[in-house]
């Protein structure tokens, strides 16, 4: 077998490729941005002609996918995990509908955060779907997955959910290849009304869903991906769910775990072996990434007949990423921690790049707002979400995709003047180009900021859809054209951009200023092509 040494995203993104995909789906969001950008690159992927472009978000890249899988073909969508909030109304109908060719809903989770509004745990959407769920523990299931995930999928009809975290999305192994199957041909299901979810046709649907249970249930606990180590020391059994198996395994590289150990990387429960262990062991710890599903599953289970630990009963964190260390404690009760920084050591948080066209319209923004003080601009998630920092302290909030101008219309409602929301050129398109419509329908007084640096610049740069459409969106919305300005951001158009905004706050209704200069990483990057 070829080997290949890849990150976490890019064995799921190879395996699905060789597993004979017809086409991959998604919005950039990390750490899943890398299993596109992975398909894009590819040879194997141009050669056999697999539809690898972006969405414009993450509702349309899950329905876009299920739409080749009702073709008959192999598909994945992928996206972070608040990505999923976003995919959330296809996603859950999509478990009802079933699927035709094999479909694969990949999501990143991002455990403590590291560039996330929260760290939700994907592994509950997949439990409140009712549909089959794999988490990988290293870089050769993700791959060996994706080939199990299909076949599963297209076996018994159904969505297949992969979790990834953090980690293991972004470390490298090694990764033994297979032989690269064919793509499906085009098939239209058996049944021309499968995916026709008229409560009629979904009430029988949703019953077949809930017959499949024990299936689901029978293939987990029959999975290659879930495996019971038997210990000689029966005091602890360790359920070890995805990646941290490994920091569990981490703790013995140059012996023997001495506890009953049961790998958990596919779900639903494999309850037989759950029984197993919790019948041999005096207590069980529960390691998980994420949110204590399992612990509680355990508990609902089980009742109070068992001691069970984890991090519902303080035996690990409650919140952020596992590690070897916080394993062993909880184990042996030693803490093996790393020497704290010392304070000496100075933190370096992010910041624009040097020579950002945002400075540029923050300067300008901040002068303007001092005539009308703090608390009036709304913002969004990007790049220039950074404003939050100094030494802008512009913005006021940044709670999800699109919330920038549905939140400054709602503080306009509520009497705010000026009501200002700054949102993206990526993710205008993404989110914000409905709450504009319903600020246009109610002419409402605000004011709309889109910072158009011609890229979706905080995930690195991948392609925006608002790419010369900004103007023609806003007026297709409805925003009289006298209202739709276009500035360059630069030093000395200051005061013509300080006039301008100020201008539009005092126009008694929908005004987009629209501040364009593209991204210095994308031109840094394509001058040096062309060069």
């Amino acid at each position: 077998m070829e080997k290949m040494l890849l990150l976490g995203d890019e064995a799921l993104a190879q395996g699905v490729i060789d597993a004979g995909m017809s086409g991959m789906y998604a919005y950039p969001g990390t750490p899943s941005t890398e299993i596109m950008e992975y398909v894009q690159r590819s040879k194997t992927a141009a050669e056999r002609d697999i539809h690898r472009k972006w969405s414009a978000n993450e509702k349309t890249a899950a329905e876009s996918a299920l739409g080749m899988s009702y073709a008959g073909k192999r598909s994945m969508c992928a996206m972070k995990h608040v990505g999923l909030n976003v995919a959330a109304d296809c996603f859950m109908n999509s478990a009802i509908t079933g699927a035709n060719g094999g479909t694969i809903v990949t999501v990143a989770d991002d455990p403590s955060m590291h560039s996330s509004q929260n760290e939700q745990d994907s592994r509950n959407y997949g439990k409140f779907a009712l549909m089959p769920t794999f988490e990988p523990s290293n870089q050769q299931e993700c791959y060996d997955m994706a080939f199990h995930a299909f076949d599963m999928s297209e076996k018994y009809q159904i969505p297949i959910l992969m979790r990834l975290t953090t980690r293991l999305s972004h470390s490298r192994s090694g990764v033994a290849v297979k032989e690269i199957r064919e793509q499906n041909e085009l098939k239209l299901p058996e049944d021309k009304r499968q995916f026709v979810l008229l409560p009629a046709i979904a009430r029988k649907r949703y019953k077949m869903l809930l017959a499949n249970q024990e299936k689901f249930e029978h293939e987990s606990e029959m999975s290659p991906f879930n495996k019971y180590s038997d210990g000689s020391d029966k005091s602890v059994g360790i359920i070890a769910c995805g990646i941290a198996y490994n920091y569990l395994m981490e703790n013995y590289l140059d012996k023997e775990c001495p506890y009953p150990v049961l790998k958990i990387s596919q779900y639903p429960l494999p309850r037989k072996h759950i029984e197993k262990i919790t019948s041999e062991c005096g207590s069980v710890l529960v390691l998980e990434e994420g949110a204590p599903m399992v612990e509680e599953m355990l508990k609902g289970f089980l009742g109070n007949c068992l001691n069970i630990k984890g991090r519902l009963d303080g035996s690990l964190p409650r919140d952020g990423e596992l590690n070897p260390n916080l394993v062993i404690k909880a184990l042996t009760g030693k803490d093996f921690s790393m020497t704290p920084v010392p304070e000496i050591v100075a933190a370096r948080p992010p910041k624009f790049c040097n020579g950002c066209g945002h400075i540029d319209a923050y300067n300008v923004l901040n002068e303007v707002m001092k005539e009308y003080g703090d608390g009036h601009v709304l913002s969004d998630i990007g790049c220039y979400t950074l404003a939050a920092l100094p030494p802008f302290h512009s913005i006021n909030s940044c709670v999800d995709m699109g919330a920038s101008i549905t939140m400054a219309k709602g503080a306009a409602d509520a009497g705010l003047f000026p009501s200002i929301a700054v949102i993206g050129d990526s993710t205008f398109t993404h989110s914000g180009m409905t709450g504009l419509l319903d600020a246009v329908i109610e002419n409402t007084n605000m004011v709309v900021l889109i910072l158009d640096n011609s890229t979706t610049g905080m995930t690195g740069g991948q392609d925006s859809h608002a790419v010369d459409r900004l103007v023609s969106i806003c007026e297709g919305l409805g925003v009289h054209k006298d209202h739709i300005i276009r500035v360059t951001p630069l030093k000395k158009n200051h005061e013509d951009m300080v006039r301008i905004i100020r201008q539009e706050i005092e126009y008694k209704g929908v005004s987009v200023v629209i501040p364009t200069r593209e991204c210095m990483q994308t031109l840094k990057r394509k001058t040096k092509a062309n060069k």
